[in-house]
């Protein structure tokens, strides 16, 4: 593609793998071209990705030919899989394995993995303060990606592992603040009270990984810990009270409590949160805002976030 080397692009049409190409897309003076992965080529967002500029390939990880052919000739590649597509960590494995044979088959120079930690490494599952999901998970939508980080350096394709966190996004749906009975707008948060929670805004995951392409081979091999802000429950609420206008409380709502709420994943969620809680000092120490900011002077804050998405928020 006019001499650019191409970066394949896993999920182009979704929130990281979009944030990645429109990254790369926009500057086109850096040597790269996108070659944006998708299982809908005719959805409307792979229509704008090609109308700005990108190859748009039909792949499916479901299809591990469809994955190969889309790999040839790329000199790299922004890998994610999306758990929550189908809840199953089996699943997720299966298709992180697709995505490792289809990189090492097409020796692709460097990977950037868009992955997570593996909570049993500081929480056995012997422990008992959460159950157990899917039969050998505490997070499945953690263990599975942080799991198959070994995948990688086992088939030696040369890998940078960026650690992502909670999406300040989520803020925009099911923890939105809302009205309690008595009219006051109330954050809650399975998040005891005091604990640190790291978020970031997805788009930043991509404007990341683009930085470390950009960055090259100093980078290979590297775990790189990605978040835009620190902050307690109280602080976010805080600080939505002054976006929104009007105060904003913050609720802590007991894990048990959550994952007994019969919402969907309610499980997956309330465990993913006690893990935040329960290891913040360890989770926030991997994700070292400063020198994430060094890699991304971009990198939003949350108040950065809040200015460009409190027109977004429906609270009722």
């Amino acid at each position: 593609m006019n001499g650019k080397k191409v970066i394949a692009v896993a999920g182009a049409t979704g929130g990281q793998g979009g944030g990645a190409a429109r990254a790369i897309l926009s500057d086109p003076d850096a040597g790269f071209a996108v070659r944006a992965l998708t299982r809908s080529p005719d959805s409307a967002a792979a229509r704008e990705l090609a109308a700005r500029g990108a190859e748009v390939v039909r792949a499916d990880f479901g299809d591990e030919s469809s994955v190969h052919r889309a790999f040839e000739g790329a000199c790299g590649a922004f890998l994610v899989t999306n758990f929550w597509a189908h809840g199953s960590a089996a699943r997720e494995t299966g298709e992180i394995s697709v995505l490792v044979r289809a990189a090492k088959a097409a020796g692709l120079r460097h990977v950037v993995w868009s992955t997570l930690e593996d909570t049993r490494d500081l929480l056995p599952l012997e422990d008992d303060r959460m159950p157990v999901l899917q039969g050998e998970y505490n997070v499945p939508h953690f263990d599975a990606k942080g799991a198959a980080n070994e995948l990688f350096r086992q088939a030696e394709v040369p890998t940078t592992f960026l650690n992502t966190t909670f999406f300040f996004q989520g803020f925009l749906g099911n923890f939105t603040p809302r009205r309690s009975e008595g009219g006051v707008l109330t954050l809650a948060l399975p998040l005891e009270d005091g604990k640190l929670l790291a978020g970031v805004d997805v788009e930043d995951i991509g404007r990341t990984a683009f930085a470390i392409f950009k960055g090259g081979e100093r980078f290979i091999g590297e775990t790189i810990g990605l978040a835009g802000d620190h902050l307690t429950g109280a602080q976010y609420a805080e600080k939505f009270s002054a976006a929104l206008g009007e105060p904003v409380r913050f609720e802590s709502v007991p894990y048990d409590v959550f994952r007994a709420l019969g919402v969907p994943a309610a499980d997956e969620i309330g465990n993913m949160f006690q893990y935040y809680g329960d290891f913040a000092q360890e989770f926030t120490e991997a994700r070292d805002l400063a020198k994430a900011r060094q890699l991304n002077p971009a990198l939003k804050s949350f108040d950065d976030w809040l200015a460009d998405n409190t027109s977004r928020m429906s609270t009722r």
